[in-house]
Protein backbone atom coordinates (compact mmCIF):
# COMPACT_ATOMS: atom_id res chain seq x y z
CA UNK A 1 0.00 0.00 0.00
CA UNK A 2 1.22 3.94 -1.07
CA UNK A 3 1.98 6.00 1.53
CA UNK A 4 0.45 9.86 1.90
CA UNK A 5 3.09 12.63 1.68
CA UNK A 6 3.19 13.46 5.55
CA UNK A 7 3.85 9.57 6.15
CA UNK A 8 6.65 9.75 4.07
CA UNK A 9 8.22 12.92 5.93
CA UNK A 10 7.58 10.59 9.26
CA UNK A 11 9.06 7.71 8.06
CA UNK A 12 11.80 9.38 6.62
CA UNK A 13 12.80 10.72 9.56
CA UNK A 14 11.77 7.85 11.82
CA UNK A 15 14.94 7.28 14.81
CA UNK A 16 13.20 4.84 17.08
CA UNK A 17 9.78 2.73 17.19
CA UNK A 18 8.04 2.99 20.50
CA UNK A 19 4.34 1.34 18.26
CA UNK A 20 2.98 1.44 15.65
CA UNK A 21 1.74 5.12 16.32
CA UNK A 22 4.55 6.37 19.12
CA UNK A 23 8.50 6.76 17.31
CA UNK A 24 11.05 9.15 18.16
CA UNK A 25 11.24 12.03 15.23
CA UNK A 26 14.33 13.21 14.29
CA UNK A 27 13.72 17.11 13.75
CA UNK A 28 15.45 19.20 11.06
CA UNK A 29 14.88 23.04 12.20
CA UNK A 30 12.86 24.92 15.24
CA UNK A 31 12.56 28.49 15.13
CA UNK A 32 12.40 30.34 18.93
CA UNK A 33 10.79 33.15 20.41
CA UNK A 34 11.28 35.57 23.30
CA UNK A 35 7.82 34.13 24.39
CA UNK A 36 7.37 30.43 24.46
CA UNK A 37 11.71 30.00 25.49
CA UNK A 38 11.95 30.79 28.19
CA UNK A 39 11.19 27.53 30.69
CA UNK A 40 12.50 25.48 27.80
CA UNK A 41 15.72 27.23 28.12
CA UNK A 42 15.90 27.50 32.28
CA UNK A 43 15.20 23.52 32.22
CA UNK A 44 18.57 23.35 30.09
CA UNK A 45 20.82 24.77 32.58
CA UNK A 46 19.24 23.07 35.28
CA UNK A 47 20.27 19.71 33.72
CA UNK A 48 23.25 21.13 32.81
CA UNK A 49 22.66 20.01 28.90
CA UNK A 50 23.44 22.28 26.22
CA UNK A 51 21.52 22.62 22.51
CA UNK A 52 22.92 19.85 20.46
CA UNK A 53 22.66 21.86 17.13
CA UNK A 54 22.34 25.10 17.48
CA UNK A 55 22.68 25.79 13.79
CA UNK A 56 19.60 24.13 13.52
CA UNK A 57 17.76 26.43 15.57
CA UNK A 58 16.77 30.59 14.85
CA UNK A 59 16.00 32.67 17.48
CA UNK A 60 13.12 35.64 16.75
CA UNK A 61 12.06 38.44 18.46
CA UNK A 62 8.43 39.13 17.31
CA UNK A 63 5.30 38.66 20.16
CA UNK A 64 6.19 41.88 22.55
CA UNK A 65 8.05 43.87 20.48
CA UNK A 66 6.27 47.27 19.85
CA UNK A 67 5.96 48.70 16.06
CA UNK A 68 5.77 52.22 16.20
CA UNK A 69 6.89 53.39 13.12
CA UNK A 70 10.71 54.90 14.58
CA UNK A 71 12.33 51.67 15.87
CA UNK A 72 14.34 51.38 18.77
CA UNK A 73 15.55 48.86 20.86
CA UNK A 74 13.39 49.36 24.09
CA UNK A 75 10.38 47.16 24.19
CA UNK A 76 9.06 50.11 26.60
CA UNK A 77 7.30 48.03 28.92
CA UNK A 78 9.81 46.37 31.92
CA UNK A 79 8.12 42.92 31.80
CA UNK A 80 8.66 42.65 27.74
CA UNK A 81 12.13 44.64 28.61
CA UNK A 82 13.42 41.01 30.52
CA UNK A 83 12.08 39.09 28.65
CA UNK A 84 13.50 39.93 25.68
CA UNK A 85 16.81 40.27 27.63
CA UNK A 86 16.43 36.39 28.57
CA UNK A 87 16.41 35.89 25.61
CA UNK A 88 19.18 37.21 24.00
CA UNK A 89 21.17 35.99 26.49
CA UNK A 90 20.16 32.61 26.16
CA UNK A 91 21.02 32.49 22.36
CA UNK A 92 24.34 34.17 23.47
CA UNK A 93 25.07 31.55 25.55
CA UNK A 94 23.62 28.31 23.74
CA UNK A 95 24.98 29.50 20.67
CA UNK A 96 22.11 30.38 18.41
CA UNK A 97 21.44 32.95 16.23
CA UNK A 98 19.30 35.64 16.87
CA UNK A 99 17.50 38.06 14.61
CA UNK A 100 17.38 41.26 17.37
CA UNK A 101 15.28 44.05 17.21
CA UNK A 102 17.34 46.32 15.33
CA UNK A 103 17.82 43.35 13.01
CA UNK A 104 17.31 44.79 9.39
CA UNK A 105 15.64 41.08 8.74
CA UNK A 106 13.36 41.31 11.96
CA UNK A 107 9.90 40.18 11.83
CA UNK A 108 7.64 37.34 12.86
CA UNK A 109 9.09 33.91 13.05
CA UNK A 110 6.53 32.50 10.37
CA UNK A 111 7.75 35.12 7.82
CA UNK A 112 10.74 35.55 8.20
CA UNK A 113 12.37 31.66 8.71
CA UNK A 114 11.36 30.97 4.78
CA UNK A 115 12.21 34.21 3.50
CA UNK A 116 15.60 33.06 4.63
CA UNK A 117 15.98 29.97 3.42
CA UNK A 118 15.65 28.16 6.63
CA UNK A 119 12.81 25.66 5.72
CA UNK A 120 13.35 22.99 2.74
CA UNK A 121 11.02 20.78 1.48
CA UNK A 122 11.12 17.27 3.07
CA UNK A 123 12.05 19.18 6.76
CA UNK A 124 10.54 18.13 9.65
CA UNK A 125 10.32 21.78 11.49
CA UNK A 126 9.06 21.43 15.42
CA UNK A 127 8.51 25.14 17.25
CA UNK A 128 6.53 26.79 20.21
CA UNK A 129 4.18 28.41 18.07
CA UNK A 130 1.05 26.86 17.12
CA UNK A 131 1.08 28.71 13.74
CA UNK A 132 4.60 26.83 12.80
CA UNK A 133 1.97 24.47 10.41
CA UNK A 134 2.86 27.52 8.06
CA UNK A 135 5.77 25.52 6.53
CA UNK A 136 3.65 22.85 4.93
CA UNK A 137 3.31 25.71 1.97
CA UNK A 138 6.92 24.51 1.14
CA UNK A 139 6.77 20.91 1.68
CA UNK A 140 8.04 20.64 5.35
CA UNK A 141 6.02 19.18 8.14
CA UNK A 142 5.52 21.57 10.62
CA UNK A 143 3.65 21.49 13.91
CA UNK A 144 3.41 23.41 16.96
CA UNK A 145 5.15 21.87 20.44
CA UNK A 146 5.03 22.88 24.22
CA UNK A 147 7.77 24.49 26.42
CA UNK A 148 8.74 20.75 28.03
CA UNK A 149 9.35 19.67 23.92
CA UNK A 150 11.07 22.51 23.03
CA UNK A 151 13.92 21.82 25.95
CA UNK A 152 13.65 18.05 24.04
CA UNK A 153 14.23 18.76 20.80
CA UNK A 154 17.36 21.61 22.05
CA UNK A 155 19.19 19.35 23.79
CA UNK A 156 18.30 15.84 21.48
CA UNK A 157 17.16 17.18 18.18
CA UNK A 158 14.02 14.79 18.79
CA UNK A 159 10.61 14.03 19.68
CA UNK A 160 8.76 11.58 21.05
CA UNK A 161 6.08 11.79 18.27
CA UNK A 162 2.43 10.68 18.11
CA UNK A 163 1.40 9.74 14.56
CA UNK A 164 -1.64 11.60 13.53
CA UNK A 165 -3.97 10.18 11.32
CA UNK A 166 -4.12 11.77 7.56
CA UNK A 167 -6.98 13.35 5.87
CA UNK A 168 -6.87 15.36 2.23
CA UNK A 169 -8.32 18.10 2.07
CA UNK A 170 -8.57 18.92 -2.07
CA UNK A 171 -10.16 21.80 -3.89
CA UNK A 172 -10.87 21.82 -7.43
CA UNK A 173 -11.31 24.57 -9.43
CA UNK A 174 -9.70 28.15 -9.10
CA UNK A 175 -10.03 30.88 -6.32
CA UNK A 176 -12.40 33.44 -8.12
CA UNK A 177 -11.04 36.95 -9.06
CA UNK A 178 -11.33 39.18 -6.25
CA UNK A 179 -10.89 36.62 -3.41
CA UNK A 180 -7.85 35.10 -1.97
CA UNK A 181 -6.22 32.21 -0.01
CA UNK A 182 -7.92 34.02 2.89
CA UNK A 183 -10.74 33.59 1.69
CA UNK A 184 -10.44 30.29 0.61
CA UNK A 185 -9.37 28.84 4.27
CA UNK A 186 -11.79 30.41 6.26
CA UNK A 187 -14.51 28.94 3.88
CA UNK A 188 -12.80 25.46 4.54
CA UNK A 189 -12.95 26.73 8.44
CA UNK A 190 -16.31 27.55 8.48
CA UNK A 191 -17.54 24.16 6.67
CA UNK A 192 -15.36 21.93 8.66
CA UNK A 193 -15.73 23.45 12.08
CA UNK A 194 -12.96 23.96 14.21
CA UNK A 195 -12.38 20.85 15.07
CA UNK A 196 -12.81 19.24 12.21
CA UNK A 197 -9.40 17.78 11.86
CA UNK A 198 -8.72 17.32 15.36
CA UNK A 199 -6.25 14.19 15.58
CA UNK A 200 -4.88 15.02 12.08
CA UNK A 201 -2.32 15.68 9.57
CA UNK A 202 -3.76 17.50 6.69
CA UNK A 203 -2.78 17.61 2.84
CA UNK A 204 -3.98 20.22 0.40
CA UNK A 205 -4.32 19.45 -3.04
CA UNK A 206 -5.83 19.55 -5.89
CA UNK A 207 -6.30 22.62 -8.82
CA UNK A 208 -6.88 25.28 -6.44
CA UNK A 209 -4.49 24.52 -4.08
CA UNK A 210 -1.72 24.44 -6.61
CA UNK A 211 -2.42 27.37 -8.42
CA UNK A 212 -2.45 29.81 -5.20
CA UNK A 213 1.29 31.14 -5.23
CA UNK A 214 3.54 30.24 -2.88
CA UNK A 215 2.47 33.02 -0.39
CA UNK A 216 -0.93 32.17 -0.54
CA UNK A 217 -0.43 28.23 -0.11
CA UNK A 218 1.30 30.03 3.38
CA UNK A 219 -1.68 31.93 4.75
CA UNK A 220 -3.73 28.45 3.68
CA UNK A 221 -1.42 26.40 5.76
CA UNK A 222 -0.78 28.74 8.63
CA UNK A 223 -4.58 28.83 9.24
CA UNK A 224 -5.16 25.10 9.05
CA UNK A 225 -4.56 25.05 12.64
CA UNK A 226 -7.82 26.68 12.94
CA UNK A 227 -9.19 22.99 12.06
CA UNK A 228 -7.65 22.01 14.80
CA UNK A 229 -4.61 20.25 12.42
CA UNK A 230 -1.52 19.08 14.09
CA UNK A 231 0.48 18.87 11.24
CA UNK A 232 0.11 20.65 7.58
CA UNK A 233 1.36 19.65 3.97
CA UNK A 234 1.18 20.53 0.28
CA UNK A 235 3.11 18.89 -2.26
CA UNK A 236 6.19 21.11 -3.19
CA UNK A 237 6.86 21.67 -6.60
CA UNK A 238 8.38 23.95 -9.59
CA UNK A 239 6.87 27.22 -7.97
CA UNK A 240 7.98 26.44 -4.22
CA UNK A 241 11.99 25.78 -6.10
CA UNK A 242 11.67 29.34 -7.48
CA UNK A 243 10.41 30.70 -4.79
CA UNK A 244 13.33 29.32 -2.56
CA UNK A 245 15.92 30.08 -5.42
CA UNK A 246 18.34 32.57 -4.41
CA UNK A 247 17.60 32.83 -0.62
CA UNK A 248 20.17 33.21 2.21
CA UNK A 249 20.36 29.66 3.60
CA UNK A 250 19.64 27.74 0.78
CA UNK A 251 21.94 24.97 -0.31
CA UNK A 252 23.57 25.37 -3.69
CA UNK A 253 25.34 23.28 -6.23
CA UNK A 254 25.04 20.12 -5.83
CA UNK A 255 22.67 20.00 -3.28
CA UNK A 256 20.24 22.23 -4.63
CA UNK A 257 20.72 19.77 -7.52
CA UNK A 258 19.89 16.78 -5.06
CA UNK A 259 16.91 18.66 -3.28
CA UNK A 260 15.23 19.31 -6.59
CA UNK A 261 15.69 15.73 -7.93
CA UNK A 262 14.01 14.59 -4.39
CA UNK A 263 10.92 16.42 -5.20
CA UNK A 264 9.10 14.10 -7.13
CA UNK A 265 9.19 11.60 -4.44
CA UNK A 266 7.70 14.65 -2.06
CA UNK A 267 4.00 13.60 -3.13
CA UNK A 268 1.11 11.24 -1.76
CA UNK A 269 1.21 7.75 -3.57
CA UNK A 270 -1.44 7.44 -6.01
CA UNK A 271 -2.42 4.06 -3.82
CA UNK A 272 -1.89 5.64 -0.47
CA UNK A 273 -5.33 6.06 1.93
CA UNK A 274 -6.51 8.44 3.91
CA UNK A 275 -8.32 8.22 7.07
CA UNK A 276 -10.50 11.44 5.80
CA UNK A 277 -11.22 13.13 2.36
CA UNK A 278 -13.23 16.27 1.59
CA UNK A 279 -13.75 17.45 -1.69
CA UNK A 280 -14.87 21.00 -2.48
CA UNK A 281 -14.39 23.69 -5.25
CA UNK A 282 -13.12 26.87 -4.96
CA UNK A 283 -15.70 28.40 -7.33
CA UNK A 284 -18.08 28.17 -4.08
CA UNK A 285 -15.83 30.68 -1.99
CA UNK A 286 -17.02 33.97 -1.28
CA UNK A 287 -15.28 36.39 0.54
CA UNK A 288 -15.49 35.48 4.21
CA UNK A 289 -16.21 37.62 7.57
CA UNK A 290 -16.02 36.03 11.07
CA UNK A 291 -19.18 37.13 13.25
CA UNK A 292 -18.45 35.77 16.33
CA UNK A 293 -15.40 34.27 18.45
CA UNK A 294 -13.89 31.05 16.77
CA UNK A 295 -12.53 31.11 13.68
CA UNK A 296 -15.22 28.64 11.99
CA UNK A 297 -18.07 31.22 13.49
CA UNK A 298 -17.73 32.77 9.88
CA UNK A 299 -19.64 33.75 6.75
CA UNK A 300 -19.85 34.55 3.41
CA UNK A 301 -19.95 38.80 4.03
CA UNK A 302 -22.88 38.67 2.17
CA UNK A 303 -25.16 36.66 4.97
CA UNK A 304 -26.08 38.02 8.14
CA UNK A 305 -25.56 36.65 11.93
CA UNK A 306 -26.95 33.71 12.59
CA UNK A 307 -29.89 32.51 14.79
CA UNK A 308 -28.18 30.46 17.56
CA UNK A 309 -31.29 28.50 17.58
CA UNK A 310 -30.16 27.88 13.67
CA UNK A 311 -27.12 25.78 15.37
CA UNK A 312 -27.07 21.90 14.96
CA UNK A 313 -26.50 21.51 18.98
CA UNK A 314 -27.52 22.63 22.20
CA UNK A 315 -24.38 23.67 23.03
CA UNK A 316 -23.35 25.16 19.43
CA UNK A 317 -26.23 27.02 20.15
CA UNK A 318 -24.97 28.29 23.40
CA UNK A 319 -21.84 29.15 21.89
CA UNK A 320 -23.54 31.36 19.13
CA UNK A 321 -25.05 32.99 21.98
CA UNK A 322 -22.43 34.12 23.76
CA UNK A 323 -20.58 35.03 21.22
CA UNK A 324 -23.14 37.22 19.90
CA UNK A 325 -23.22 38.98 23.04
CA UNK A 326 -19.87 39.07 23.42
CA UNK A 327 -19.18 41.07 19.63
CA UNK A 328 -22.52 43.17 20.34
CA UNK A 329 -24.48 41.78 17.84
CA UNK A 330 -28.05 40.80 16.58
CA UNK A 331 -29.25 37.96 15.26
CA UNK A 332 -30.33 38.68 11.31
CA UNK A 333 -28.54 41.47 11.39
CA UNK A 334 -26.39 41.67 8.11
CA UNK A 335 -22.58 41.52 8.33
CA UNK A 336 -22.09 43.97 5.74
CA UNK A 337 -22.21 47.70 6.42
CA UNK A 338 -21.04 46.44 10.54
CA UNK A 339 -19.28 49.51 11.22
CA UNK A 340 -15.75 49.31 12.64
CA UNK A 341 -13.15 51.49 15.25
CA UNK A 342 -9.92 49.59 13.57
CA UNK A 343 -8.18 48.00 10.61
CA UNK A 344 -5.60 45.99 11.04
CA UNK A 345 -3.19 44.59 8.38
CA UNK A 346 -0.74 42.14 9.31
CA UNK A 347 0.29 38.78 11.29
CA UNK A 348 1.82 35.51 10.12
CA UNK A 349 -0.72 34.93 8.16
CA UNK A 350 -1.62 37.78 5.93
CA UNK A 351 1.74 40.30 5.80
CA UNK A 352 3.57 38.99 2.68
CA UNK A 353 4.42 41.46 -0.20
CA UNK A 354 1.71 39.96 -1.73
CA UNK A 355 -0.70 40.70 1.43
CA UNK A 356 0.59 44.36 0.86
CA UNK A 357 -0.13 44.50 -2.84
CA UNK A 358 -3.13 43.18 -2.86
CA UNK A 359 -4.65 45.99 0.00
CA UNK A 360 -3.06 48.52 -1.49
CA UNK A 361 -4.77 47.93 -4.95
CA UNK A 362 -7.69 48.49 -2.65
CA UNK A 363 -6.72 51.79 -0.55
CA UNK A 364 -5.32 53.89 -3.64
CA UNK A 365 -6.88 56.94 -4.98
CA UNK A 366 -8.97 56.61 -1.23
CA UNK A 367 -8.91 57.47 2.07
CA UNK A 368 -9.38 55.94 5.38
CA UNK A 369 -13.05 56.60 7.05
CA UNK A 370 -13.16 59.42 9.23
CA UNK A 371 -13.06 57.48 13.10
CA UNK A 372 -11.52 54.82 11.61
CA UNK A 373 -7.58 53.73 12.71
CA UNK A 374 -5.72 51.72 9.94
CA UNK A 375 -2.49 50.43 10.34
CA UNK A 376 0.03 47.94 8.35
CA UNK A 377 2.32 46.10 9.82
CA UNK A 378 4.68 44.17 7.29
CA UNK A 379 5.91 40.70 8.22
CA UNK A 380 9.39 41.22 8.16
CA UNK A 381 12.15 44.24 7.34
CA UNK A 382 12.86 42.29 4.15
CA UNK A 383 8.15 43.13 3.48
CA UNK A 384 8.76 46.44 4.54
CA UNK A 385 11.54 47.56 1.91
CA UNK A 386 9.96 45.60 -0.88
CA UNK A 387 6.66 47.24 -0.26
CA UNK A 388 9.03 50.83 0.28
CA UNK A 389 10.75 50.22 -2.99
CA UNK A 390 7.32 49.55 -5.12
CA UNK A 391 5.96 52.59 -3.37
CA UNK A 392 3.11 50.79 -1.34
CA UNK A 393 4.17 52.37 1.54
CA UNK A 394 2.97 56.16 0.00
CA UNK A 395 -0.45 54.52 -1.30
CA UNK A 396 -1.26 53.64 2.46
CA UNK A 397 0.63 57.05 3.92
CA UNK A 398 -1.41 58.85 1.70
CA UNK A 399 -4.67 57.09 2.30
CA UNK A 400 -4.30 57.67 5.77
CA UNK A 401 -2.97 54.29 7.17
CA UNK A 402 0.01 53.78 9.85
CA UNK A 403 3.00 52.20 8.53
CA UNK A 404 5.12 50.65 11.34
CA UNK A 405 7.58 48.26 12.06
CA UNK A 406 7.57 44.58 11.44
CA UNK A 407 6.01 42.45 14.48
CA UNK A 408 3.34 40.29 15.49
CA UNK A 409 1.55 43.42 16.82
CA UNK A 410 -2.24 43.40 16.69
CA UNK A 411 -2.74 39.59 16.54
CA UNK A 412 -2.36 38.85 19.76
CA UNK A 413 -2.44 41.19 23.11
CA UNK A 414 1.07 41.13 24.21
CA UNK A 415 2.29 43.98 23.14
CA UNK A 416 0.86 48.18 22.82
CA UNK A 417 -1.11 47.20 19.74
CA UNK A 418 -4.49 46.45 21.28
CA UNK A 419 -7.61 47.09 21.05
CA UNK A 420 -9.84 49.07 23.89
CA UNK A 421 -13.30 47.27 25.21
CA UNK A 422 -15.86 47.18 22.92
CA UNK A 423 -13.40 48.64 19.67
CA UNK A 424 -14.71 46.53 16.44
CA UNK A 425 -11.82 45.75 14.32
CA UNK A 426 -11.34 44.29 10.83
CA UNK A 427 -8.43 42.01 11.14
CA UNK A 428 -5.95 40.24 8.39
CA UNK A 429 -4.71 38.04 11.33
CA UNK A 430 -5.69 34.16 12.09
CA UNK A 431 -7.90 34.58 15.40
CA UNK A 432 -10.85 35.95 17.04
CA UNK A 433 -10.82 34.78 20.19
CA UNK A 434 -12.26 36.67 23.36
CA UNK A 435 -9.71 39.37 24.14
CA UNK A 436 -7.33 38.23 21.48
CA UNK A 437 -6.26 41.76 20.40
CA UNK A 438 -7.10 43.25 23.75
CA UNK A 439 -9.48 42.87 26.89
CA UNK A 440 -13.27 43.42 25.22
CA UNK A 441 -11.93 44.15 21.95
CA UNK A 442 -14.36 42.34 18.55
CA UNK A 443 -12.34 40.97 15.99
CA UNK A 444 -13.19 40.20 12.30
CA UNK A 445 -11.25 37.77 10.81
CA UNK A 446 -11.41 38.90 6.80
CA UNK A 447 -8.46 39.32 4.02
CA UNK A 448 -6.45 41.83 3.56
CA UNK A 449 -8.24 43.07 0.78
CA UNK A 450 -11.46 43.06 3.27
CA UNK A 451 -9.82 44.80 5.75
CA UNK A 452 -8.54 47.69 3.12
CA UNK A 453 -12.63 47.82 1.73
CA UNK A 454 -13.98 48.20 5.68
CA UNK A 455 -11.17 50.65 6.23
CA UNK A 456 -11.59 53.07 3.69
CA UNK A 457 -15.30 52.95 3.71
CA UNK A 458 -15.62 53.00 7.59
CA UNK A 459 -17.41 49.70 7.94
CA UNK A 460 -18.03 45.76 6.67
CA UNK A 461 -17.80 45.89 2.62
CA UNK A 462 -17.73 43.25 0.00
CA UNK A 463 -14.25 44.39 -1.51
CA UNK A 464 -15.88 44.05 -4.99
CA UNK A 465 -18.12 46.44 -4.65
CA UNK A 466 -15.50 48.80 -4.59
CA UNK A 467 -14.68 47.48 -8.59
CA UNK A 468 -10.59 46.30 -7.81
CA UNK A 469 -10.03 42.98 -9.22
CA UNK A 470 -6.65 41.20 -8.58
Amino acid sequence: MGLTLYEKLVERHCIHRFSDDELLLYVDRTVLNEYTSPQAFTGLRKAGRSVRRPEAALGVIDHVNPTDPDRVASMGDPEAELQVAYFRRNCDEFGIELIDILDPRQGIEHVIAPEEGFILPGMVVAAGDSHTTTYGALGALGFGIGTSDIEHCLATQALRYHRQKTMRIEVAGRVPVGLSAKDLIMHLVHALGAAGATGHAVEFSGSAIMGLSVEGRMTLANMAVELGARGVVIQPDDAVLEWLAGRKRVPQGTHWQAMESDLCNLVSDPDATFDAVHCFDAGDVSPMVSWGVSPDQALPVSQAVPEPEAQPTASRQEQARRAIAYMGLQPGRPLEGLEIDRAFIGSCTNSRIEDLRAAAAVVKGRQVAKGVRAMVVPGSGAVRRQAETEGLDTVFKAAGFEWRQPGCSMCLGMNPDILGPGERCASSTNRNFEGRQGAGGRTHLMSPSMVAAAAVTGRITDVRRLGVAR
